[in-house]
């Protein structure tokens, strides 16, 4: 067996999130769960198949983010996971819609951060084993950091006054 890291491409620091699931019709359950839990969105999604033809299925409304799903989907290589990019919308607005999906089995990572993948690779595919999601602490907050993170926050919407 071989370990391997994998970078995400993410050229223009797009949100995207990277799960794994077990079933051919997670690409369209999945495409119906982003634009149901946020309308407008625009996305590209693509799910690796782990039998059969192997193939990488693509959805989403966007052909820039289906392209640019598909190519971390081939990158990555390990069945039965799925990654989708983003655009009008943030994974926290996502996160329930993709877990209340039945197929959905794990999300490794939801990020705009340089992410790198870590996988096996076998006998007979690759399969994830987590991430690497961004970069090491730099120390602990102060009091001001604090505050910061409080302002931006209530700035961009997600907390009361």
């Amino acid at each position: 067996m071989e370990i391997k890291s994998i970078a995400v491409e993410n050229p223009d620091k797009l949100n995207f999130i990277l799960g794994q699931t077990h079933f051919i019709k997670t690409a369209e359950d999945l495409h119906e769960a982003l634009v149901n839990a946020v309308p407008g969105i625009k996305f590209g999604l693509a799910f690796c198949e782990a039998s059969g033809p192997c193939l990488v299925r693509v959805e989403g409304n966007d052909e820039a983010l289906k392209q640019l799903a598909a190519r971390n989907a081939m990158a990555i290589g390990a069945g039965h996971t799925f990654i989708i990019f983003m655009k009008d919308a943030y994974p926290v607005n996502l996160l329930r819609a993709i877990r209340d999906v039945p197929e959905v089995v794990n999300i490794f990572c939801a990020s705009a951060n340089p992410v790198e993948v870590v996988i096996a690779e076998g006998k007979e595919g690759r399969g994830i084993l987590g991430v690497i999601d961004g970069s090491r602490p730099k120390g602990v907050e102060t009091e001001e950091d604090r505050r910061e993170r409080i302002e931006f926050l209530r700035k961009i919407g997600y907390k009361i006054g």
